[in-house]
């Protein structure tokens, strides 16, 4: 460290000797440099070797596998030879250290500036928010199960290797043991595949090229044989995974690592707080439809359902008179004393209709069909129709008139 030169923002070197450069670390937060970059470039008329410095010499030391297994990959790595390279530091990531070393005595420039709005970080947090909400109709989606599969195979090709012969694996530990040796490889195979994309395109195209097609219709091929998903708890499973790199893209989507574990912590409260105001809203509905009071329904009564039930209604309400005419109750000496036809009254008491023949016949022929009754009122609207306004009422009086002093009601017949 203290042989190399340090890098800061806007620098421009140009040198034609091997040298290292390191760019330390801001620590202090500031929430402008969110999605902010530094850009490294070196760039020189002939060859060089590009290679970066790891702070961990001894590969001992490491804590984990995934690091030995990186230290021990960054010791066999070779170094990067091209005319121009760039390099792409986080804002609060690890300090960065390379070292060039040109093949002939040609001068280079290295460059550092900063990109206040990097393009790949925004789109890594806002697909991670995105995918993160819609994780659950994503899973029950065909097209996007066969586009994961086809990531999948192209980015993690032993696990999904692996997931194809899980039923030729008798024992769950040794597959699980297998799984996690083979995420850990895919993973380090992604970082390496990201640091060199630039150059592995530049160099061998046509490889890369036909990797993807062949990975991609591969893995397109044995996805649609197994065919989408069905079952609740693969669905289940498949959006917990979603939500798991929703947290990884949104992790690696921004500079601040503790705006990130902020934004994960508020995307899993607003994802209980729907789920609890959507049983909050269903159990207020319940209990609204509860206690609210049913509102009246009238129902208009028909031609045929207005006679059948004025007869019904009648025949009950003479039922309910002779059983209160039989009832010792009644004072049956008084109103004997007050009636005109006394033996019409006990008749009637004993079961007898409530009308005589002789009226109905009377009632038929005054009111029925044909009788001088509607002859009249057909005669007086059509004859009302060439007349004043005025001259149509007077005659509908003297009409009512005459017709309450010429035509007897036969059911004004009184009983008491």
């Amino acid at each position: 460290g203290k042989n190399c030169s340090l890098l800061q923002e806007m620098d421009v070197f140009q040198k034609q000797d091997e040298n290292c450069y390191c760019y330390v670390q801001n620590r202090t937060i500031h929430l402008q440099y969110l999605w902010s970059t530094i850009q490294i470039t070196v760039s020189s008329r002939e060859k060089f070797w590009f290679e970066p410095i790891s702070e961990k010499k001894n590969c001992r030391n490491s804590e984990t596998v995934f690091e030995f297994a990186a230290c021990a990959v960054q010791i066999l790595w070779k170094a990067e030879t091209s005319t121009e390279t760039s390099l792409s530091i986080k804002q609060y990531g690890e300090d960065v250290c390379f070292k060039i070393q040109p093949f002939k005595v040609a001068p280079y420039v290295v460059r550092v500036k900063r990109e206040m709005l990097d393009g790949k970080l925004l789109f890594l947090f806002v697909a991670g928010i995105f995918l993160f909400h819609f994780a659950n109709s994503m899973s029950r989606s065909a097209k996007f199960f066969y586009l994961s599969g086809i990531i999948l195979g192209v980015l993690a090709l032993l696990v999904f290797v692996l997931l194809r012969l899980k039923r030729f694996i008798p024992r769950h530990s040794t597959f699980w043991i297998l799984m996690s040796g083979s995420w850990i490889f895919s993973l380090y195979f992604i970082y390496c595949f990201k640091e060199n994309i630039q150059w592995l395109w530049s160099e061998h195209k046509s490889y890369l090229l036909g990797y993807f097609l062949t990975a991609g219709i591969t893995s397109f091929a044995i996805c649609y044989q197994h065919g989408p998903l069905t079952t609740e708890l693969s669905i289940t499973l498949f959006t917990w995974t979603l939500q798991l790199t929703a947290f990884v893209l949104i992790y690696f989507g921004v500079t601040i690592p503790q705006v990130a574990y902020a934004v994960i912590a508020v995307s899993l409260c607003s994802k209980g707080l729907c789920y609890s105001l959507g049983a909050a809203c269903h159990i207020a509905r319940k209990m609204k439809n509860h206690f609210k009071s049913k509102k009246l329904v009238f129902k208009y009564l028909t031609e045929e359902e207005y006679q059948e039930q004025g007869e019904s209604e009648t025949i009950r309400a003479l039922e309910e008179l002779r059983s209160f005419c039989r009832s010792p109750d009644f004072p049956s000496w008084i109103a004997i004393s007050k009636l005109q036809a006394p033996h019409r009254f006990a008749a009637f008491v004993l079961g007898a209709p409530h009308v005589s023949p002789a009226e109905t016949k009377v009632h038929d022929e005054q009111y029925g069909i044909g009788s001088s009754f509607l002859e009249e009122q057909l005669f007086e609207t059509q004859s009302g129709q060439d007349k004043p306004a005025n001259s149509v009422h007077e005659e509908d009086e003297e009409n009512e008139n005459e017709t309450h002093r010429q035509i007897p009601f036969p059911y004004a017949t009184e009983f008491l």
